[in-house]
């Protein structure tokens, strides 16, 4: 709360708010945008009439890159098929003062951490992951495009006072039990809605004793409870992570004011008569976890894992161990889940399912390259995709997805939906450590549990791996040759943003038309969706995203994702007007060239997950007139 107040749009606070009923105007330090929303982000704020963003504000290139064969590959592909949308964005960054990071520099959120985010600020990101930065003492929070033009124009930001959750913690990790196991564990106990409409704060010996990157892991995953961010209280790990990646001056301020950077003594002494929730976690005691499949909250302490899946008839056999996304992709994740393939390596040990491995920025892939765990990982056969999302966000073109087989795969992102990473409706994903993810790519066995059972060698051996172990920071510090930093122009009045009224890519906004005034009658059903309903069943990703820029192109994928409630089926509702079955765009397109409005009903949890605004821009474009929740 000392962050929200210090950063009230009207200054210095003139009293108290509630909690979960007063809308407060903000003003926040910074706006960070990845490509795929940048780009819907930018072409409103190109609207505003102002010569230069009003707030510092970066462009982070990380989601239009398919993983598919590696990055030395992968990454030359990508610059050439979304070279439009890479010049645009470069082009209209450096007309408006905006920071540029391109191709292969790095996922948003690692980026962000390692140059931006800073101890008692206050950030907006066009991505729900954003809370990432919460590892390093900010409160940060996903938005979408017309939150982040509304900054960047000079705008007040307007949120619904956040209620509070404490997280008590206390202990310290030991054995296999790492970060990630955390917030996989919250998650099991509030479940993808539990934190709505709340800051997660945690606190306690066991916080201060988590490495930052740590702390950002935990906080990343806060996006998958629902809360609107969760931080942590400034403390040496965070101290020890600015200087390393060259902050000496913010950790020298920081410091002078550390006190007002965390929670007040008295508050973590009592935390029941200031917070609205309490949870508290021994991480002496804590086990690791795998969650899934299907959705992130379903926790399974690895110990049951085998049971548990048996007993649901959740397949086995592990296809694919990927580790990486903004959630696990720093180099203390790359260390630990090293440590564990050098182990295999040396005791004979081969992975049975297949390993992919994406850095979560240049810095941490050349550090990590310089200190030799990326060859440790190519030595186990892993496949090096380039820094950037990848699988995590459905940008991965795996062999074999077309045949929607029936199939398992372990990762270290933050999300796990049907289809999500892969297409598949039939790939049952659980997310797990990194170190974890390691472990059971190298058995293959989803009921694999490193503490207790062990491998058999190319010497017919029983092997029993034995806990990882990894670096927070780098001994010999980082190094980067070339980070994929580009400043704006000074000046960039002159600088000419172009695109074509002919892009498949990209096209320029038109004002929606504004509601009437009266009652809307004789609205068709468009769809009543059943079940979990997020933005990826909305607005999916993967090979959508190329078309973020593009608002009628993108509307094609309109709702395909969400199961009618009447047929259980996905994209195939009744059209009103003809008494046909077809996809759920074409349905509504019909409608609007026919001049009907439509109501589409949603089921629980409509609209959870990503901060993508064309999950509510799309129905509106073509024609859907309300969504009834």
């Amino acid at each position: 709360e000392k962050i929200l107040y210090a950063h009230l749009w009207d200054g210095d606070p003139k009293k108290s708010f509630s909690r979960g009923s007063d809308y407060v105007d903000f003003a926040p330090d910074r706006v960070a945008m990845q490509d795929a929303t940048a780009q819907m982000a930018l072409l409103q704020f190109m609207q505003a009439g102002r010569p230069q963003v009003a707030v510092p504000s970066t462009v982070h290139c990380d989601h239009l890159i398919t993983a598919k064969e590696g990055a030395s590959i992968d990454l030359p592909h990508a610059k050439t098929e979304s070279a439009e949308v890479f010049d645009f964005l470069s082009s209209v960054s450096n007309k408006y003062g905006i920071g540029f990071w391109k191709p292969g520099a790095g996922i948003i959120h690692q980026v962000v951490l390692e140059n931006y985010a800073f101890p008692g600020g206050m950030m907006i990101g066009t991505d729900s992951h954003t809370v990432n930065a919460g590892g390093l003492g900010m409160v940060a929070i996903g938005v979408g495009g017309a939150d982040a033009c509304d900054v960047m124009a000079g705008l007040p930001w307007e949120l619904k006072f956040p209620k509070l959750i404490g997280v008590k913690l206390t202990g310290k990790l030991n054995g296999w039990t790492a970060a990630k196991d955390v917030i996989l564990k919250v998650a099991g106990i509030l479940t993808v809605k539990g934190g709505t409409g709340a800051i997660v704060e945690y606190f306690g010996d066991g916080a201060i004793n988590l490495s930052c990157t740590g702390k950002g892991t935990i906080c990343n995953m806060g996006a998958e409870i629902g809360a609107t961010t969760s931080t942590f209280g400034y403390d040496e790990s965070m101290e020890r992570y600015l200087r390393s990646t060259d902050r000496n001056e913010v950790a020298d301020e920081a410091n002078k004011i550390k006190e007002y950077l965390t929670g007040d003594a008295e508050v973590y002494a009592d935390p029941e008569n200031y917070f609205d929730q309490v949870i508290e976690i021994d991480l002496d005691t804590l086990e690791p976890y795998l969650n899934g499949p299907f959705t992130p909250d379903l926790a399974t302490p690895v110990s049951q894992m085998k049971v548990e899946a048996e007993k649901n008839g959740w397949p086995l056999k592990v296809e694919w161990g990927l580790i990486g996304s903004c959630t696990n992709s720093s180099y203390e994740d790359l260390s630990r889940a090293a440590s564990i393939a050098n182990q295999a390596i040396s005791k004979g040990l081969v992975t049975k399912a297949e390993f992919g491995i994406n850095p979560g920025s240049e810095q941490v892939r050349y550090t990590a390259d310089r200190d030799g765990y990326l060859k440790t990982f190519e030595d186990l056969n892993a496949t090096i995709f380039t820094n950037a999302c990848g699988p995590c966000i459905g940008m991965w073109d795996r062999t074999g997805a077309e045949k929607a087989e029936k199939n398992t795969i372990v990762h270290s992102f933050n999300r796990n939906f049907a289809k999500r990473a892969d297409g598949n409706p039939n790939t049952f994903a659980f997310v797990a450590s990194p170190e974890m993810v390691a472990a059971i790519a190298i058995a293959g066995d989803l009921g694999f549990n490193p503490l207790t059972d062990t491998l058999t060698n190319d010497k017919g051996e029983q092997i029993k791996l034995d806990p990882p172990t990894g670096h927070e920071l780098p001994t010999k510090g980082f190094a980067v040759e070339d980070a994929g930093y580009q400043a704006p122009a000074e000046d960039g009045s002159n600088v000419e943003v172009l695109v074509s009224p002919t892009s498949h890519r990209l096209q320029l906004l038109d004002p929606f038309t504004p509601w009437e005034g009266t009652d809307l009658k004789g609205l068709k059903l468009l769809i009543k969706a059943k079940g979990k309903c997020t933005t990826d069943h909305i607005s999916m990703a993967g090979p959508w995203l190329k078309f973020r820029g593009h608002l009628d192109n993108i509307s094609n994928n309109m709702l395909i994702g969400a199961v009618n409630y009447f047929n259980d089926k996905t994209d195939n509702v009744k059209n009103e007007l003809t008494g046909e079955y077809g996809p759920v765009p074409a349905t509504q397109r019909d409608y609007k060239a026919a001049g009907f409005g439509s109501i589409v009903i949603g089921d629980e949890n409509y609209g959870e997950g990503s901060s993508r605004e064309h999950a509510a821009m799309e129905p509106r474009h073509l024609g859907v007139r309300a969504v009834l929740v």
